[in-house]
């Protein structure tokens, strides 16, 4: 088996970050963990670089700003995974491998320069949808945490009203008082007239109908009104122009009763 150590034309420690993310073929990692053994400064990379990974792979995603995706291309131009192929010296003889690597080793950046760019560079990943193998990760990772509407639909005392529309289509409000908020899906809902948006109210103990949100322009729809619904009496549905209304314009096309 020929490896990193032994072939002419590799640096075997251009190889730390394909090993770190198990990007390697059997007998590229065989000859890497062979000088992993023998490599402390190696071993410390891959440790770090792993450490990264599963710090990234537990954050919540966030869009990473312009200036990394930037900084990252531009690192990446400067820094040479693999030395070029060795050529014959004056006189016929081959540059040692040795020789090969010195020349290469001050393209590499430092350990901390180099696990803050591969960083970098799996933020971007991640926010492009990317999938990180991560074979060391948890085998039970932690479930995602619950959107504020799934909260509503799971709470203990989530409560229901439900309306038929004479086209058959129908809407649904689920309030939890407990959480505060109330959700309202829809199935087969019929589209708003042209130049008009459906808009949602929740009608405090005063009788004040205060603003809950615009309806999605979608037959089903799952939506979390806006506003403390923790003490609202009722919920209705209006039709305002395009935009939406501070205060109903028409009668509710739909008003569901919330019990107290």
């Amino acid at each position: 088996m020929t490896g990193p150590d032994q072939t002419p034309g590799w640096d075997v420690h251009a190889l730390v970050g394909a090993y770190a993310v198990d990007a390697l073929d059997p007998d590229e990692r065989a000859a890497f963990e062979a000088h992993l053994a023998q490599c402390a400064e190696c071993r410390d990379e891959v440790d770090g670089l792993r450490e990264a990974a599963a710090v990234l792979g537990s954050a919540e995603p966030v869009e990473p700003p312009a200036a990394v995706r930037d900084r990252v291309l531009a690192e990446i131009t400067q820094i040479r995974p693999l030395p070029p192929q060795s050529t014959p010296a004056p006189g016929g003889a081959p540059v040692e491998l040795a020789a090969a690597r010195r020349r290469l080793r001050p393209l590499r950046p430092g350990r901390t320069g180099h696990l803050l760019l591969v960083a970098a560079v799996l933020v971007l990943v991640a926010a492009a949808g990317g999938l990180l193998l991560r074979p060391w990760a948890d085998d039970n990772p932690r479930e995602p945490a619950l959107t504020a509407a799934e909260r509503v639909l799971a709470a203990t005392d989530a409560t229901s009203v439900d309306k038929r529309f004479p086209d058959g289509s129908t809407a649904t409000i689920v309030i939890s008082r407990s959480e505060g908020r109330a959700v309202i899906r829809t199935k087969d809902m019929a589209p708003a007239p042209d130049g008009k948006v459906y808009e949602l109210w929740l009608q405090t103990p005063a009788g004040e109908m205060e603003r809950a949100g615009l309806m999605p322009d979608l037959r089903d729809a799952t939506v979390l009104l806006d506003g403390d619904a923790s003490r609202a009496t009722g919920v209705g549905i209006t039709v305002e122009p395009d935009g939406g209304s501070d205060q109903p314009t028409s009668q509710p096309i739909a008003f569901f009763t919330l019990d107290s």
